[in-house]
């Protein structure tokens, strides 16, 4: 596990996010290597969780190039280049569902589609 990436999950569990999610999107997007999504219980918890990636990226002298959505503090995205870190309340972590949209295409398909698939061929 890269150290940048290993110290993003050090802050997560620092502050106790939720349900904390390692997507590897090497070969899949151009503009990071990993994506980490976890979910904060309020506000005030999801801007504490990205504070605390930030504290821990700085101890590895990465700078964020962005964090986006501290105001609102329902999603905060921070930036760390080769590592994007979305922070968000549960509700609006389902509707948006970064996991599916960037796993789609990632699972092989169940055992009896593929049998199926072979049955009809014949």
């Amino acid at each position: 596990m890269p150290v940048l990436l290993a110290h993003v999950h050090a802050a997560v569990e620092e502050l106790k996010a939720k349900d904390v999610v390692e997507i590897d999107v090497r070969g899949k997007s151009s503009v990071a290597d990993f994506l980490v999504i976890a979910s904060g219980t309020s506000t005030r918890h999801v801007k504490s969780i990205a504070d605390e990636v930030v504290k821990f990226a700085k101890k590895l002298d990465v700078m964020p190039l962005g964090v986006e959505g501290e105001r609102e503090a329902e999603w905060v995205l921070v930036d760390l280049g080769d590592v994007i870190v979305h922070i968000m309340l549960p509700r609006v972590r389902e509707f948006y569902a970064l996991e599916r949209l960037w796993t789609v295409g990632d699972q092989p398909p169940e055992q009896d589609e593929v049998e199926t698939s072979a049955e009809d061929r014949l």
